[in-house]
């Protein structure tokens, strides 16, 4: 199986490196991308430093993880989202990936709800958020979520079946919703979540921030559910 990583980064100077650095420390991914979404620092420099390979897009979460996905290599059979802040943890990459390398699931999302997170690494905006937009999935489609963690593994054949448009914040609530309403085998499990290693967040950070996020999100919530 020929793994690939997508890593979708904004002024991530500081954590880039590590985070690519110990994507390949797990010894899974074949290659490792990092799309710079429009970074004003060092960020493209510090990854190809650390032995990805760097993308561009223009600003916006959906248009880079989009652009990832142009970028895969042909021989990709499983993509990984992760992000590039440093907060989520490679050394769970196996276990999101091995589900689908099996053949078993066809998509794998970690929770971070359910696993173990620092204190300050998520605030009770995104936990409760999770939760409500997984009661409100498990209603419409049957499936159970509880978190929108942008770590997660999925069949690259099953990926390009659910045609995805989304260009911000709502990319991870649409591959979600698009792959319960495309019948994918579906599993989360548990995963532990840290502060973010350097720089700033774009959803958490500032009061405009969870606003805007909040607001793509929930409109995402309601075109596709209305598709």
């Amino acid at each position: 199986m020929f793994l690939s990583v997508i890593i979708p980064a904004l002024n991530e100077e500081e954590p880039i490196a590590g985070v690519v650095s110990e994507c390949f420390a797990t010894g899974l991914p074949d290659e490792v991308i990092v799309v710079d979404n429009g970074s004003a620092d060092r960020t493209p420099e510090r990854a190809r430093g650390a032995g990805a390979r760097v993308v561009t897009a223009p600003r916006g979460y959906g248009r880079a993880c989009a652009a990832g996905v142009r970028a895969l290599s042909p021989e990709c059979d499983i993509v990984v989202f992760i992000d590039g802040d440093g907060s989520d943890c490679p050394e769970f990459m196996q276990q999101l990936v091995d589900p689908v390398a099996a053949g078993k699931f066809d998509f794998v999302i970690g929770s971070r709800a359910r696993g173990q997170r620092e204190p300050g690494s998520m605030n009770f905006q995104q936990v409760f958020s999770g939760r409500i937009v997984g009661a409100f999935l498990r209603l419409l489609y049957g499936v159970r979520y509880t978190d929108m963690c942008p770590f997660r593994a999925i069949r690259r054949d099953a990926l390009a079946r659910l045609n995805m448009r989304e260009k911000t914040y709502g990319w991870n609530l649409e591959m979600q919703m698009r792959a319960a309403c495309a019948g994918l085998r579906i599993l989360e499990i548990p995963v532990n979540h840290r502060r973010r290693a350097g720089g700033e967040s774009k959803v958490s950070g500032t009061l405009r921030g969870t606003f805007v996020a909040g607001a793509r999100i929930l409109a995402t919530l309601f075109r596709v559910a209305l598709e």
